[in-house]
C-alpha cells in the first residue's frame, strides 16, 4: 500500500479524529451490534455524506489510516506513462438488491458520475470482472482520484439521486431515508467487508436544527455522535470526545463509541465512511 500525503483527498477516517483530540487509548478490536445514532444539522451536507458513505462503494478507498487500499476494485495496474489503467473488480460482491457487480455497473457508474467528461476518458469493459480506462492525458494519482464518493459504484442503469431507492454495495442498506429529516440503514449480512468494517447494526442520521438542541440530545443520551460547532455549556467536557478541540468543535461523541487507534489527521467532515469506522463500545 502506498502512504498518503497532500494526495490523501475525500477520505481519511478523519472522523475518527476524535480520537486524537482527547488522547484516549480505545479498544482496538470493534465490538459488533448496537445503534450509532448521529445528529446533524438541516443543511443536508453531512447528512448526505454520512448516508452516502454507508451505502456506496467506489473502486478504491482511503483508510482510516490514511492509506490507500482497495475496495471494490481488488487490484490495478497502468501502462508506463499512467495514461491506461486497467481495474479488475473483486468477484465476491453484490448490491442490496443481490445483483452480482460487473464491469458493466462500474463503467456505467463512472460513466454517469461525469468522470468521463472530467478527464477526457474513455471507459471500457475488458472482461466480466476488469475495466479500462484511457485518460486524457498521464495521471499517476488515478487511485487517488476514484476514493471520491461521487465516484460511487451503482447498479447500472440506476441513479443514485434518490437516497431512499439507493442500490449500492456498501456495509449499510437503506430501511429509510426523508429528505432533511432522518436516515435509517441496517447492516449488510455476510458483506464482503464483514470483520472489517460495518461494526453496529444500525445506523441513524436525524436531522436537529438547532445546535444547543443536538447538543442537548447528545449530553442526555438520545444521540451518540452530533455535528456542533461549540460546548456552549450543555456538553460537559471531559466527557465526551471532541473534534478537533473543544474550543474549536466539528463533532462531539460519547464516551462509549469506539474508532481505530490509527488514524488519517484530516477534517472531520470529509469522510463519508465514519458509519463503518465507528462502533459502540
Amino acid at each position: 500500500m502506498t502512504r498518503i500525503d497532500r494526495r490523501a483527498l475525500f477520505t481519511s477516517g478523519a472522523a475518527a479524529a476524535l480520537l486524537a483530540a482527547t488522547g484516549t487509548a480505545l479498544a482496538d478490536t470493534p465490538r459488533v451490534g448496537g445503534i450509532l445514532r448521529l445528529a446533524v444539522p438541516r443543511d443536508g451536507r453531512l447528512m448526505e455524506q454520512v448516508a452516502r458513505g454507508a451505502v456506496f462503494d467506489t473502486l478504491t478507498e482511503i483508510g482510516a489510516d490514511g492509506l490507500l487500499r482497495s475496495e471494490l476494485a481488488s487490484n490495478w495496474s497502468s501502462s508506463p506513462d499512467a495514461r491506461i489503467w486497467q481495474f479488475d473488480l473483486r468477484s465476491d460482491v453484490s448490491f442490496h438488491s443481490r445483483q452480482p457487480l460487473s464491469a458493466e455497473d462500474v463503467v456505467a457508474s463512472l460513466s454517469d458520475s461525469g468522470f468521463r467528461d472530467m478527464y477526457s476518458a474513455q471507459i471500457d469493459v475488458r472482461t466480466l470482472n476488469s475495466i479500462r480506462i484511457s485518460l486524457g492525458s498521464s495521471n499517476p494519482h488515478l487511485p487517488y482520484l476514484l476514493a471520491d464518493g461521487r465516484f460511487a459504484i451503482c447498479a447500472k442503469g440506476e441513479a443514485k439521486v434518490d437516497l431512499a431507492m439507493a442500490n449500492g454495495t456498501g456495509c449499510y442498506r437503506v430501511e429509510r431515508a426523508r429528505a432533511g429529516r432522518d436516515f435509517r440503514a441496517t447492516r449488510v449480512s455476510n458483506h464482503y467487508k464483514t470483520g472489517q468494517a460495518g461494526w453496529v447494526d444500525t445506523v441513524e442520521l436525524i436531522v436537529i436544527p438547532d445546535a444547543a438542541v443536538r447538543a442537548e440530545a447528545l449530553r442526555d443520551g438520545y444521540v451518540d455522535v452530533a455535528a456542533l460547532p461549540a460546548p456552549d455549556g450543555l456538553v460537559t467536557r471531559g466527557s465526551f470526545h471532541y473534534h478537533p478541540s473543544a474550543t474549536d468543535m466539528a463533532l462531539a461523541a460519547r464516551m462509549d463509541v469506539g474508532m481505530p487507534r490509527t488514524i488519517g489527521r484530516r477534517s472531520a467532515l470529509d469522510d463519508g465512511r465514519i458509519t463503518e469506522r465507528w462502533w459502540r463500545l
